[in-house]
């Protein structure tokens, strides 16, 4: 992800259908969104961080994803894609794609998708993607609650 895509993608940050499970979480300004990109372009130094989502077609911009550090035992996987990019396999995709570039660059640590409990697509997608429901524990970056979805089983909290 790069800083200057942060225009096209406040356009999917912004829009409060992305928000639905989590309205405080949407970006209100494009300063927001620029802080979000600079701060993905800043942590490849780790070995990984999110990209922009585009169609292989038209290089339209229809989100964001992939996998980071949250902690530095394991990965964060991210997918957040336009509405009217949902529905099409793309999230699938990026995480399959997520997933496989997380094994080759540390496959010891685990990859986990933090997700609201009521977020049931993005539930969906995690569990069509083989990753496995370790239960509800508070998410490393901001204690709150969620699901964590991993590929391999998890310590108990």
């Amino acid at each position: 992800m790069e800083p200057v895509d942060a225009e096209e993608l406040f356009a999917i940050f912004g829009d409060e259908r992305t928000w639905w499970y989590d309205p405080q979480g949407r970006h209100v300004d494009l300063a927001q969104t620029r802080r979000y990109a600079l701060m993905a372009a800043e942590r490849w130094s780790a070995g990984l961080s999110y990209w922009t989502v585009r169609l292989q077609e038209t290089g339209a911009v229809i989100g964001s994803g992939g996998v980071q550090r949250h902690e530095m035992t394991s990965w964060n996987l991210n997918y957040r894609l336009a509405p009217a990019a949902q529905g099409f396999g793309y999230a699938t995709e990026l995480v399959a794609a997520a997933l496989q570039a997380a094994h080759e660059v540390d496959p010891t640590s685990p990859v986990i998708a933090w997700i609201d409990d009521h977020n049931i697509p993005s539930r969906r997608v995690a569990e069509r993607a083989g990753l496995r429901d370790e239960g509800v524990r508070p998410t490393p970056n901001d204690g709150r609650p969620r699901v964590a979805y991993a590929d391999r089983r998890l310590p108990r909290p």
